[in-house]
This record gives C-alpha cells, structure tokens and sequence, in this order.
C-alpha cells in the first residue's frame, strides 16, 4: 500500500491496549541474551526492531526461540557468544545497532554490522571513541563516524574514565553501560556534555538491575559500574506498553474530545515518555492516572492550550505535540529537541515541511520547531513519512480537524506499531450504530447503508447465531454459561462475500434456523458471552467507517457512535416478513408460531439483565412497519447524513 487516505475524523473515544515498547524490548533481549540463565520475556513487541534484533542474536550463537504470542525464550550465553564471524544487517534499528556494537567490540570476535542507507547517515562516532578508548578495534569501512562498522578482537583496559559525549543520542551510554559488566572489571563514563533524554538512560539502568548489574550514579556526569558483576536472568520479565506510542492516542483523546484510555502503562512505568501526559495537561486536557493506565479527555473549554516547553527529556513523545500544536490557540514552541536532527530522518526539517503542508506557520532552528496554526487545516493534504514511523503515526491525528488526510507509505510503521492504523481506528474510524428487534428489517438496511457509505458492515446478530450454532454441534448446553463463553471467545467465525463460516465451513443458511435464532437469543442474555464478544464486535471499527447492526450496538459495543438509529416495526409486520423469508428459501414456517416466537423474544430481550433492548436517549428512532426496504435505507441515510 502506497498510500493510506484517512477521512475526515470529528471524535475520539475508548480504549487502546498498547504493544510492547520498543525501547525495553531490545534491551531486554540483549541483557537476556547477555546473561547465565535463561529468561522468558512476555509481551514482547513484534516490529521491525526487535525482529532484527532476534536476527542478529541468532546468528551470533543465542538460543532464541518463540513460545507462542508475545512469548519469548532467550538461553543466555554468560557474555560468550559462541559464532565469532558474522555479518549483521541491522535496518534501521538504533536501539539494537547501537547496543550490539558495544557487546560485540568486547566479544573477541569479527563482526560486520551495516543497516539501511539511512542507518548510514545515523552517527555512531561517539560510541566508537568511547569503545577506541578501552582498546576495543572498531572500524568504519565507509564514512568515518557512520556505519557500516567492522569489529575485531581487540584486548581491553579500563585504566581510565571513559570520557564520553551526550548530546548527540543518549543510546552511546546505554551501549557502553549494557556492554562494560563484560569485561568483570570497574568501568567508569564521564560525560563531557550534558546528557539528553536522561530517561531513556533511567531505562537502562532500571533493566540492568533487573539483571543483577548495579550503576552507581553521581548526577548526570559519572556513571561507575563496580568489578566482578555479572548479568544472571530474572527469570521472565514483563515489557510494558510502549509510552512514546501512547502519545498518540492520548493526543487523540485530547483532540478529539475523548475519554481515551491507553492500557499497558501508567503510574508504575519505567519509561520517561508517560511525562507526555504531563504535556497535554498544560495544554488543558483532562488527565487521569492509574498504576496500569492513562486516560486523556479535551479541555473543558474545548480548546487545547498554546505551550512553550523544553521536551529534551521526551524527545520522540515531542514529535506528537508538535502536531498538537496545530489545534491550539496560539504559537506552541518545542525546544531542546536537537537530537530529532540524526533519528530515523531529520525530523525538525521533515516536521516543519509537513505541517506546513497542513496550513501551519512554522519556524525551525538548529534545536527548536515553533508552530503557528491556521485557522482550519488544509484539507486533503498528502504527508510524507520519510520512511519513518513517527512521522506518520503523529500526523494521522491532523484527520481529527474533520479533513481528510493522506499518509504516504504508511507500512513505516511496521518498525515499532504495525497495527496502529487499526487500533487508531478502533478509537476514531466512524460508526452507524443501529439497533431493533429481531426482523425489523436491520439487517438488510445497515448493509445497504454501509454501501452506500463505502463502510464496512458488521452483523453482531451473526456472531450470537454462530456461537449458539456451535454450542448445539459440540453439545454445550446453551444454559452453561462458561462454557458457551469458551466457545465465543474462541469461535473460528470469518465472513468473505456474504458467506458467513464457521471453522471455514459455510453455515449462512444454518444459522438462519429458528432453533438457532432462539438460541440465539437464549446466549445473548448470558452476561460472560456478551463479555467474551465485545472485543471481537468492537475490532470490525476500520476506516473509513462501520456500520454495525444488532440490539446493543449504540448503547454498549460503540457508545460513542457518530449516529444511531433504532429501527422498529410491529410484531405482525415483522412476523410477516420472517414468514416471506423462510418460505423463499424452502424452510417450513407458520406464522402464528412465528408471531409468538417474536413477542417471546421480545420480551426476553428487554428484561434481560446485561444490555436490555432499549432505544439509546441519543438515537432516532424509525418504524418500519409502513415502510418498504427503499424507503427505510432512505430514512436513515438521512438521519447518518444530518449526523455526520
């Protein structure tokens, strides 16, 4: 895919489980790697880095093997990688290039370690010095201070401080403090400059403790790692969600009106990038902690704040206030942020170029980006990514200015979050909610509307059908509420060209059986099954849109929705049309038994106790009842378009 056009976005609202973060995952893998023992680590993030960081330990020796999920078993290697000659294509991947060199230059080995034509514009020299000054032979074998790099054995003393500079990437010192235990002997760093993103390093030396590796600390300037530790393997260790990508869905809730929750960090978090939260509370969005959780609202005024803020410490979580900015009330000016000059692109010249492609006013300087917003953003703007991921997650919020906005080669985020469009979506995308009674025409109606809108359609009904249908083949009772539970949590259920399957065999017409639609009904009203479902209703949200029908789509699955409509019509009318419909495909119908199966139902639905049957206060109701299948497409296009 080329290119990804987002739609016009107006709200923000839910919740997002964020994926591992980036950052502790490729520290954890080498530390892991790095130690006697073997360690399990759970929730690892799946992306381009770490995958390249797996790569590359595999081929240096390091037992590493899948479990399943985001499972992962490393069997550490005590320090010793046992392959001492290897080639190392590391992409673009700073926290793993980095990191390795350090390990590898005190690993007695030959090592060749290149990445991606921007990797090579990425410096590295204030790593190598560092490691030139121990003794370490490393090499550049193309532009002096860049890589490609070549390693060879060397001997290494540390008979003095290890001088070394900050102010280019704090990644140089977690290199050396992750690699010095190595050595078993004292190792000190002395920094010459100031250090930036300081907790990124706060990161590192958290991890490094879990460990067994102590760092003893003065200030900022000296880093002392005492002789004789060694790393020995935790055990299995837990990496939180990432916070850098959190920004954005926090943004979003801020922008967009919210509440939106981010699950996977919180007050308990090791990482520095949860200080965004401090950020958009002075821009006057609503924030609200909990140890495992951060969730973000707009501003009681509605509109966001104007800042001027040194984000030295929140250098990529910056990158999302930058586009904040363009729904503020003012000039916002992001200072410090030097170190966007030499990440994935130069991010100051690429982020003043693309907001201004929005309408922004902005000045840029060797160090800090100033945005001045447009009244209203321009619309249709087409942004490019420079191949790197941050650039297109952060300008995807500009959509919430209600103009459509195009994200050119939106793949880029397979580095760190490749599924952020669809969780973006979950929180965003536009949703026609509409609710009814069993035959009151919903069906057919929000199918044909979500093609009339190019949206995609969800028939809630179906899945219901289809975990009561499989419950009657394995013999689950329907009144065995765990069980039935099990089966919808687990339920082999797809849908490809009007064809619904159930472990890949085509059951659309089976689950149209009045035995199935009373069970049906009979599953719906058990709470642990509508639980087990809700996650898989609420994954169908997709841009540009979904229209979604069933009995609680607007008042539990997307309260939020855009528009609801709660389509009606007399049991009569609607037994009619169940008896006109099974009677077309062959089956055997009565209408009287029809008739009081419906009112039956009816009732059961309302009087269950978990999301009863009930027009939503915020929803247009329809009647059906005079009303051919046209004319109630029409009606409640008109109520999405008024809507919308």
């Amino acid at each position: 895919m080329n290119s990804l056009t987002l739609p016009p976005l107006r709200t923000a609202a839910g919740s997002v489980r964020l994926p591992g973060s980036k950052s502790i995952s490729n520290r954890m893998l080498l530390l892991a790697a790095l130690a006697e023992g073997t360690t399990e680590i759970r929730d690892l993030l799946d992306s381009d880095d770490t995958r390249v960081m797996l790569a590359a330990l595999r081929k240096v020796g390091v037992g590493v093997s899948a479990l399943g999920g985001s499972v992962w078993r490393i069997e550490g290697c005590g320090g010793i990688f046992s392959v001492k000659d290897a080639d190392l294509f590391m992409g673009n991947a700073g926290t793993a290039i980095r990191p390795l060199t350090a390990a590898l230059a005190l690993s007695g080995g030959h090592y060749r370690l290149s990445g991606v034509p921007r990797m090579h514009e990425r410096p590295i020299g204030d790593l190598v010095d560092g490691l030139l000054q121990i003794g370490a032979d490393v090499r550049y074998t193309g532009n002096p201070g860049f890589p490609p790099l070549a390693i060879h054995p060397a001997s290494v003393k540390l008979a003095a401080p290890i001088r070394l500079r900050g102010d280019v990437s704090s990644q140089f010192l977690t290199a050396l403090l992750m690699a010095l235990p190595l050595t078993g002997e004292e190792a000190v760093i002395e920094m010459t400059t100031e250090l930036i993103s300081k907790p990124y390093v706060e990161i590192t030396l958290n991890l490094m403790e879990h460990f067994g590796v102590e760092v003893r600390r003065d200030g900022w300037q000296r880093f002392t790692i005492a002789a004789g530790q060694r790393y020995s393997s935790p055990g299995v260790l837990h990496v939180e969600g990432d916070a850098s990508a959190a920004s954005y869905f926090l943004a979003a809730g801020a922008i967009g009106g919210g509440p939106v929750r981010v699950e996977g960090v919180g007050h308990s978090s090791i990482q520095g990038d949860v200080r965004f939260a401090d950020a958009l509370q002075a821009m006057g969005a609503r924030i609200e902690w909990g140890e495992q959780h951060i969730e973000a609202r707009a501003p009681m005024s509605g509109k966001l704040k104007a800042f001027d803020l040194d984000l030295n410490h929140i250098p990529d979580a910056a990158m999302t206030l930058a586009v904040a900015a363009l729904f503020a009330d003012g000039r916002c000016v992001l200072r410090n942020v030097a170190s966007w000059r030499v990440k994935e692109t130069d991010r100051i010249a690429a982020m003043a170029t693309e907001l201004r492609k929005l309408g922004a006013t902005v000045e840029e300087g060797t160090d800090f980006i100033a945005v001045s917003p447009a009244p209203t953003l321009v619309s249709a703007a087409a942004i490019d990514t420079y191949d790197d991921h941050r650039i297109a997650m952060c300008f995807s919020l500009a959509a919430l200015g209600g103009v459509p906005v195009t994200i050119n080669d939106p793949q880029c985020v397979n580095k760190t979050f490749p599924d952020y469009f669809d969780a973006l979506a979950e929180i965003t995308a536009p949703v026609i909610a509409i609710d009814g009674p069993s035959a009151s025409g919903k069906g057919t109606v929000a199918e044909r509307v979500a093609a009339a809108l190019g949206y995609h359609y969800l028939d809630s009904g179906s899945l219901y059908r289809l975990t009561a249908l499989a419950a009657v083949r394995t013999a689950v009772s329907l009144d065995d509420e765990p069980g039935v539970a099990a089966l919808a949590a687990s339920l082999p259920a797809s849908f490809e060209g009007g064809r619904i399957l159930l472990a890949e065999h085509d059951v659309t017409d089976d689950i149209r059986s009045e035995e199935i639609s009373v069970g049906a009904s009979k599953v719906a009203a058990l709470p642990a099954v509508r639980a087990a479902l809700l996650a898989r209703q609420r994954a169908y949200r997709r841009f540009p849109g979904l229209v979604a029908d069933g009995r609680d789509m607007g008042s539990v699955v997307f309260p939020s929705a855009a528009a609801k409509v709660f389509l009606t019509a007399s049991a009569e009318v609607r037994a009619e049309r169940r008896h006109k419909q099974l009677i077309a495909k062959g089956m055997p119908a009565n209408m009287h038994a029809l008739l009081q199966d419906l009112q039956e139902r009816d009732a059961r639905d309302a009087q269950r106790s978990v999301a009863p049957l009930r027009q939503c206060d915020d929803a247009d109701l329809v009647d059906t009842t005079p009303m051919s299948i046209d004319a109630a497409v029409a009606a409640v296009m008109t109520i999405v378009k008024r809507q919308l």
